[in-house]
């Protein structure tokens, strides 16, 4: 208390008035500190996405097509490959997924003879590949 009424009058020691100068930054030190914990909060990891699943499939018959069209809507790419499926079973397929896909706003790519691929609106597709594969020149299934 003495010190505190020497140092308010100006007859304290220089040493004194040093230590309350240092006394003075550490006393805003714990706001600072709430400043910056609110801050960090507001920070965003750009790594939170999880990993991207691509689903293969080969649809037999028109039942199975209601499986890849769950895929799709749990945002997941499928890569459905129509070999194995009857010419009029084949179309069914692609009329029934061409539907889901519009529904969910993705978009279906041919990807060669009788291969295609469905995706979501969250997955971009770029680049054509070229239908005259094996001397295909049409667009059709067969």
């Amino acid at each position: 208390m003495l010190h505190r009424m020497m140092n308010f009058l100006g007859l304290g020691d220089e040493e004194d008035e040093e230590e309350e100068v240092m006394e003075e930054p550490s006393s805003f030190e714990p706001d600072q500190d709430f400043a910056n914990a609110t801050r960090r909060g507001t920070v965003l990891n750009l790594h939170t996405q999880k990993q991207v699943r691509v689903i293969l499939s080969e649809p037999a018959s028109y039942d199975d097509a209601q499986l890849i069209a769950d895929h799709l809507k749990g945002h997941r790419s499928v890569i459905v490959n129509l070999h194995r499926a009857p010419y009029d079973q084949a179309l069914r397929v692609v009329d029934f997924l061409s539907g889901c896909v519009y529904a969910i706003g993705g978009s279906m790519q041919k990807l060669g003879h009788n291969i295609f691929l469905c995706a979501p609106e969250n997955v971009d597709i770029q680049g054509t590949i070229s239908e005259y594969l094996a001397g295909e020149g049409r667009a059709h299934l067969r």
